[in-house]
């Protein structure tokens, strides 16, 4: 059984190597024509085959349109021409579109048709297996509505926020400049600028391409401080207000911990930082830059609510969250508590499924640590709501979404909005060639090597990002109407069903309903799913739990 990532991956040859095909039939070419004026015209026959691969060569060079032909000229029509011939060999040899590894093919082809402009209707019924389980859909209307404008959007900010921001209820996740190339980094930002989205800079901090981009930025703050770095690691209060002050600053998001490994440091090697990383990050060349696992900056969660709130202060005013992939649930209840006992909270909280995640990461981090998105929104979502600060603090969502349905569901279970990362990656070329951490990646999305990255065209890439979001959310209005509904914010667990087993289904609201209202502030409230009994175990002043005596 072949897996997609061998399907889509295409062999390195190196930097220097990428080339030899075409400089090979460039060679044969000229050498059938010497042979031709000095030996016999039959070698006239090679020569004009030699001749036409050569000028596909030079075509391939210089065309925008695709990143692989650009970076393998002539062998990268390989790649097309299997794409070509694979449904046939896939239906009868292989495996189904449906198998996901870590997207499947169905996926990837929307996201590029939507990207391109291209018809994504398929005829001839579903290929979705709906009765087995795990299968889910929205229910819909009789009296469907029409809804012409689909710019859908959420006010997110607090009573405590003095400049809330309108975000579009589809963004741009967290991918660093550093992870990302310098090329990727500018189409996806001027892709929102485009679309009117936002653009999350992950943990590299504002380089000189978001910028350049001149769309909306939600600027990163994890635990290495980029951007707002002191000489020691630390967090530099001056250096975050001189980042935050930007303009394209649109809001801060304090990042915990993120879907791919929860509770996992990092470090960028020397060998990797080049003068433009170090400039964006506030790092020095020739050291090694260490991400640490946990902050420095507080250590418990009376002192993160106050951070928050510093953040907040220095920054003018913006919208001030975090970012999380849920672990311990009583952890997060703390993080509630502190926000009770202070009165500080967050404008926003992004909930990061373990299915989420762009940066390579350890197999087992990958594969058994952390919560899915759903579960983890669910129980987000349902605290704030026991705790009765749901209305005050946004929800964002973000783990493998990257169609109408996907953000539907989302909805549905809580969130506000939703962001995606490998989606907009698709959108700007990625084949999904996982070889994201090698410096390898032969459509120049996850590469520092310039040879590589100049694949990548930035005016037409941007101009797909656009076009995949803007017709994502006509695909949304599209589904939401059919539900009877006038805007996505409507969608609610009872109008999504999942099938369980065969004839057996449930509507969305009896495996993921919304608990009342300050239930857990309630001494004679019903305990919900253990709700009240992790609540009396977390306390504002520590993460670690209390202990009964």
């Amino acid at each position: 059984m072949q897996s997609a990532k061998k399907e889509t991956m295409m062999p390195d040859f190196g930097s220097m190597t990428r080339f030899t095909t075409f400089a090979a039939v460039f060679l044969l070419a000229i050498l059938c024509a010497v042979l031709m004026f000095a030996w016999s015209g039959w070698f006239i026959l090679p020569f004009l085959g030699f001749a036409v691969l050569a000028g596909m060569g030079i075509y391939d060079i210089t065309q925008t349109k695709h990143s692989i032909l650009r970076n393998y000229p002539v062998l990268g029509h390989m790649r097309f021409f299997f794409e070509g011939i694979r449904p046939e060999i896939r239906q009868y040899l292989i495996e189904s579109d449906q198998d996901e590894e870590p997207f499947s093919r169905d996926d990837r082809s929307l996201v590029y048709q939507r990207a391109k402009g291209q018809e994504d209707a398929r005829p001839f019924g579903t290929r979705q297996r709906v009765y087995d389980a795990g299968y889910s859909w929205i229910t819909h209307s009789v009296q469907p509505v029409h809804i012409d404008d689909f710019d859908f959007r959420v006010t997110v900010g607090g009573p405590q926020c003095s400049k809330p921001y309108s975000a579009s209820i589809y963004n741009i996740s967290a991918m660093s400049f550093g992870s990302l190339s310098a090329n990727a980094i500018e189409a996806l930002n001027t892709g929102a600028k485009l679309g009117g989205f936002a653009h999350d800079t992950g943990e590299g901090s504002v380089s000189r391409y978001h910028k350049a981009g001149g769309g909306d930025l939600i600027y990163q703050l994890a635990s290495g401080y980029f951007g707002s770095r002191a000489a020691d690691g630390s967090f530099d209060p001056e250096k975050f207000r001189e980042t935050a002050s930007l303009d394209q600053v649109k809001m801060i998001e304090l990042k915990l911990s993120q879907g791919a490994k929860p509770g996992h440091g990092g470090m960028l090697p020397a060998s990797k930082i080049s003068p433009e990383i170090a400039e964006a990050r506030g790092v020095p060349m020739g050291q090694d830059c260490v991400s640490p696992a946990a902050h420095s900056a507080f250590s418990n969660p009376i002192e993160m609510m106050e951070f928050i709130g510093q953040l907040r202060e220095l920054s003018g005013g913006k919208p001030v969250g975090f970012k999380l992939c849920i672990g311990h649930r009583r952890e997060f209840m703390c993080m509630v508590k502190a926000m009770l006992k202070t009165g500080i909270t967050p404008d926003f909280i992004v909930v990061d499924g373990t299915e989420g995640g762009t940066g390579a990461a350890p197999v087992e981090f990958s594969n058994h640590v952390g919560m899915p998105m759903i579960e983890g929104l669910t129980f987000v979502h349902n605290t704030l709501r026991g705790a009765g600060l749901r209305r005050d603090i946004k929800i964002g969502a973000a783990g493998k979404v990257v169609s109408a349905f996907d953000i539907a569901r989302a909805l549905a279970m809580g969130a506000d909005w939703c962001n995606a990362a490998r989606g907009f990656m698709f959108a700007i070329g990625c084949i999904q060639a996982q070889a994201c951490h090698t410096n390898h990646c032969p459509v120049g999305v996850a590469t520092q090597d310039k040879s590589r990255m100049r694949a990548l065209d930035v005016p037409h890439k941007s101009e797909r990002v656009a076009r995949f979001h803007r017709n994502t959310m006509k695909a949304l209005a599209e589904m939401t109407g059919a539900a009877g509904l006038d805007h996505p914010s409507n969608f609610l667990p009872y109008h999504l069903m999942l099938r369980q087993g065969d004839k057996s289904m449930v509507e969305g609201s009896e495996v993921y309903a919304y608990l009342p209202e300050g239930f857990l502030l309630d001494d004679n409230a019903e305990d919900f799913m253990g709700h009240k009994s992790r609540w009396g175990r977390a306390r504002a002043e520590s993460f670690a739990p209390v202990i009964n005596t």
